[in-house]
């Protein structure tokens, strides 16, 4: 997927698509779904983040959106993209086990896999 969104209508209503990095389930756990949705809040209230519809499903993320506030739509989801991974990278970091990963092993190793796809 490209990471250059194009907006060709700033005010306009857009449906966007974006991923976890390597596809990882990281969004089946309650947490790290409630990080998105505080950095989306955050958008809303200070950048100009209107929703209008959104599912977070266990590896990717749809949202229909428009931008308002004179903000970018480009610069608006870059925005909610970074704080939003480095919310959930400083979370997994701190926790002693993540269920994103589907094998078992070591808490260390997780943490190092995971947050090496980050």
């Amino acid at each position: 997927m490209s990471r250059n969104y194009k907006f060709h209508n700033p005010e306009g209503l857009y449906f966007i698509s974006f991923a976890v990095v390597g596809w990882l389930d990281v969004f089946t756990r309650n947490e790290y779904k409630d990080l998105f949705l505080e950095s989306v809040a955050f958008c809303q209230k200070n950048k100009g983040l209107e929703i209008h519809a959104w599912c977070i499903m266990s590896n990717h993320v749809h949202l229909v959106f428009r931008s308002i506030k004179d903000q970018k739509p480009e610069l608006l989801i870059g925005d909610l993209k970074r704080f939003t991974s480095q919310s959930i990278v400083k979370s997994i970091q701190e926790n002693p086990r993540d269920p994103s990963l589907k094998v078992r092993i070591g808490e260390a190793e997780q943490k190092r896999i995971l947050v090496g796809f980050f």
